[in-house]
């Protein structure tokens, strides 16, 4: 039997990235397919997750919406905690997501969170990162996650 995580994610290396893994849905018809594929690299202690803002992501000033960069802050906390190694996907929920814009993000320019966890409990995961594109940050966040219930 296959388990809700094994069916809901794709993690595999990507063939015009090296280095990079592909992250992603295995259903295209849920939210973050929105915003998708995204790439994971793991570098150290911190987990690199990124995305390619396109057109449907901008706000009438041509820059990325806010709301797109925070769906997109929220995703890669989940991304960046399967490269932690500290839960697969499936049924874990952001608890609390705090987000300090800091510059404009540009469509059509490679958009990247760099996550740290600073801790893990039985229960949470304590996340902070930046979210950067060429050599400017565009926000700054930390969130909390609650790991899947064990069924």
């Amino acid at each position: 039997m296959t388990s809700l995580s094994e069916a809901s994610f794709i993690l595999t290396e990507s063939p015009d990235h090296p280095g990079w893994m592909i992250w992603e849905l295995s259903d295209p018809t849920h939210f973050n397919s929105l915003f998708g594929p995204f790439l994971l690299r793991m570098e150290g202690e911190v987990a690199r997750v990124r995305m390619m803002p396109r057109h449907e992501h901008s706000n009438l000033q041509d820059n990325l919406h806010g709301g797109a960069l925070l769906a997109f802050i929220d995703i890669a906390l989940f991304a960046a905690s399967r490269g932690f190694g500290v839960i697969e996907a499936g049924t874990a929920v952001t608890l609390d997501l705090s987000v300090q814009f800091i510059g404009a993000g540009k469509v059509s320019e490679p958009l990247e969170a760099r996550v740290d966890l600073l801790r893990e409990t039985g229960r949470l995961l304590f996340l902070r990162g930046l979210v950067v594109q060429n050599d400017g940050t565009v926000a700054s966040f930390a969130g909390t996650i609650r790991k899947p219930t064990r069924r």
